[in-house]
């Protein structure tokens, strides 16, 4: 990495070549250095994060100034100017629940009994009433016998996965599996093997031949593209090796299944799935993530997920804010009846023009674009036309699948998805995507 560090630095005087050469680059290559000093690659990630972050990377992590609506304004800390009224594709508030007033309410009446934070771990003094009655009624919406909460859906997964399972184990996970799910693999010691993105034949060759405890990993929507699990297919390959089966949720829970409860309801399996993941931050617009199955399941949990056992617990009023809109969600169907008209309206829209959405069957839309150098530029002139929405590149996905990741609300006026297509289309058009 030295070399290239280098390179970067001979190249200052000459800002063609350097930015051309730095964006080359992406955090991959500092993931690695020689020598004793644990900061030895902070010097060289400087130089390059110099040159890049003003000519693209500083689209992440944007400070947005107003709820995470439909419309937001986003300061674009690369000119300082404050943009108001941006179209937002970038937020994942499917139902429009995080700024719905009586769940604002919800959050301001639990200040006044609870304060701001819960001030202890789950398993000590972090532990309310609110958080047992959101357990409660969330295993009762799960249709399972039990729920646990955790501070996030990251950390539902890492401690679900390392807290069940163990070395000797052999843990199967689809290859487009989030990073929470890889790191509780990680941690679990367990024997980690990949099969193909919604290949069913590839896990069977994957989980043949191991004798021992077996669990196999999917998701109900993958987040990147969008598209479903093949479900009833995977379950036919875990039962045949005697395999247990986990689904994450994240993004299909209160929205997919004929009440919600997520792509497992959808293909008619939520009883044979055994671990149901799923989180608050997406759907619910709040924080959190849950474990929901059996009671035995979920108190041996209790023991063993350290990620929520040493972690502090959600606060009082995040609870208060999740619980009422659980509530709204399961009261309003017609919530989920407004997104996916407004799904299947976006989707056309964009096909109709020619745009590459790949296979997504979901509210989770990737504006394919698949050239690497060009993803900053177009992102910088959706931004300045109006539109906040995310580009995504390697290593978050593969070399040269570079994508827009796309989220669409039932809040979505049709005048915002028209005008949103538009601009869109105009500026993949300007720049010969499309």
């Amino acid at each position: 990495m030295s070399t290239g560090a280098n390179r970067i630095r001979e190249s200052d005087d000459d800002h063609v070549s350097a930015d051309v050469e730095a964006l080359d680059y992406d955090y991959t290559n500092f993931y690695f250095g020689s020598g004793d000093d644990p900061f030895a690659l902070l010097e060289p990630f400087a130089a390059w994060w110099d040159q890049v972050h003003p000519r693209g990377y500083y689209q992440y992590e944007l400070p947005i100034h107003s709820a995470p609506s439909t419309r937001v304004d986003v300061e674009d800390t690369k000119t300082h100017e404050m943009r108001r009224g941006l179209i937002n594709f970038a937020s994942y508030n499917y139902l429009g629940l995080s700024y719905r007033p009586e769940v604002k309410q919800a959050i301001k009446d639990a200040v006044d009994i609870y304060g701001g934070g819960s001030s202890g771990s789950p398993i000590l003094s972090g532990t309310t009433a609110l958080h047992r009655q959101l357990a409660t009624e969330l295993a009762e919406f799960k249709g399972k016998e039990a729920a646990m909460i955790f501070p996030t859906g990251y950390s539902a997964n890492v401690g679900v996965i390392s807290g069940l399972m163990r070395s000797g184990d052999l843990i199967v996970a689809d290859q487009f599996a989030h990073a929470s799910i890889v790191d509780g693999m990680i941690l679990s010691k367990a024997k980690s093997r990949f099969f193909r993105h919604n290949r069913p034949e590839d896990l069977d060759r994957k989980l043949r031949g191991f004798e021992g405890k077996k669990l196999v990993i999917v998701e109900g929507v993958y987040s990147m593209d969008g598209d479903i699990s093949v479900l009833p297919e995977i379950m036919e390959v875990a039962r045949k090796h005697h395999a247990r089966v986990m689904i994450d949720e994240a993004h299909s829970t209160f929205v997919f299944g004929e009440s919600g409860r997520g792509v497992a309801e959808h293909h008619g399996l939520d009883d044979e799935v055994d671990i149901h993941i799923g989180t608050f931050s997406k759907s619910l617009g709040g924080q959190g993530g849950f474990v929901a199955g059996t009671s035995n399941l979920i108190n041996y949990l209790r023991g063993f997920s350290r990620s929520r056992f040493f972690s502090c617990a959600l606060a009082p009023t995040v609870v208060a804010g999740i619980l009422q809109a659980l509530r709204i969600a399961t009261a309003e169907p017609e919530l989920r009846t407004r997104l996916w008209e407004n799904v299947a309206y976006m989707q056309e829209r964009l096909r109709d023009a020619g745009v590459d959405i790949g296979d997504s069957e979901s509210q989770v839309i990737p504006i394919m674009v698949r050239n690497d150098a060009k993803m900053f530029a177009i992102g910088e002139e959706l931004f300045r036309a109006g539109i906040f929405i995310n580009p995504v590149t390697y290593p978050a996905v593969g070399k040269h699948k570079s994508r827009f990741r796309m989220s669409i609300s039932a809040s979505h006026s049709r005048e915002e998805l028209d005008q949103g297509a538009q601009i869109i289309i105009d500026v993949l058009k300007r720049n010969g995507i499309v």
